[in-house]
């Protein structure tokens, strides 16, 4: 890898790239990219070791949840393993995927949505657990993963001074983030039973007033100055009540209101959708962001190997 007299970060593999400042993100689907003249610290470009937030992301993320739905209410219901067997086996399952996913140092599309599909499972469960093992009132799970969620995210930030999704390149990072991820899926599940219960919506109309919410917060994020931060979290926690109702909708049968597809042949649609959009972002290198980071502070951590680049204060 050598900086080039243009400012252009050459790697050995013939791509080139290039940081503007620190903390930006680069993404690696353009050829060049110019640096500036001059750079106040020394720096080091590292990937972003998630996914970059783009319609592909949205897409996968609601089939993902939608998939995790009913394939636990399969293990649960169908094959007969009941919720606690079906906890522990998809917990088990899901400490092997976060392995697979933390060994990465890059965003790797296969590790990081199977990552996504089963704690997506898991944090269902949590809540099912609590309400119905435990009996613990969905107002009261909604309110506790509610401040579970704000502690993590005032820790996250008290601990790295960024909610940045486009610097996870440590991983005490990615654990914050992966840990959010889970309180958000655990609070969408409380969230959505909640309002279906108190309202009595069926699964159509669930889906319809989640989808409701979230095109709100698109059009306060895109005309009306919503923080970026804070809509991307909102909409992460409501696209799992959105992917469940229509989960359910295709899977359940239709005296219960749904179109009777079942269980089986719901998750076998959408896994088919989800392997080939993973299959498709592997090949185009899609999601994969550059992040440039002060070398003397953030890449403390960071083994030699994980820095695509290191270059010095003067161009």
């Amino acid at each position: 890898m050598s900086l080039a007299a243009s400012g252009v970060i050459t790697c050995p593999s013939g791509r080139q790239r290039c940081p503007t400042s620190s903390g930006d993100r680069l993404t690696t689907h353009s050829g060049i990219l110019i640096m500036p003249a001059t750079i106040e610290t020394a720096k080091a470009v590292v990937y972003n070791r998630v996914p970059s937030v783009t319609a592909d992301f949205w897409l996968i993320k609601l089939m993902a949840v939608t998939m995790g739905e009913t394939a636990a209410d399969y293990l649960n219901v169908q094959m007969g393993l009941g919720l606690t067997a079906t906890s522990l086996i998809m917990s088990g399952t899901l400490v092997g995927a976060l392995i697979w996913q933390f060994a990465q140092r890059k965003y790797v599309p296969a590790a990081y949505w199977l990552s996504v599909v089963l704690i997506s499972i898991v944090g269902t469960l949590i809540t099912d657990n609590l309400v119905d093992n435990l009996r613990v009132p969905l107002v009261d799970t909604a309110i506790a993963f509610s401040i579970a969620l704000v502690l993590t995210f005032l820790l996250w930030f008290q601990v790295e001074r960024t909610l940045s999704i486009h610097s996870i390149f440590t991983n005490r990072r990615e654990a914050f983030y992966w840990l959010a991820i889970l309180f958000t899926f655990a609070l969408g599940t409380a969230a959505g039973d909640l309002i279906a219960e108190k309202f009595a919506l069926g699964y159509l109309a669930a889906g319809v007033l989640f989808g409701m919410i979230i095109f709100a917060l698109s059009i306060g994020y895109f005309f009306l100055g919503l923080d970026p931060i804070l809509g991307f979290w909102l909409v992460y926690i409501l696209t799992r009540p959105l992917g469940a109702s229509f989960g359910d909708l295709l899977s359940q049968p239709t005296q219960y209101g749904g179109l009777g597809l079942g269980s089986i042949i719901t998750s076998a649609i959408f896994l088919g959708a989800i392997v080939a959009i993973v299959i498709y972002m592997s090949v185009r290198h899609e999601g994969e962001e550059l992040v440039v980071i002060d070398e003397d502070e953030d890449s403390a951590a960071l083994s030699e190997d994980e820095k695509l680049a290191v270059f010095s204060d003067e161009v």
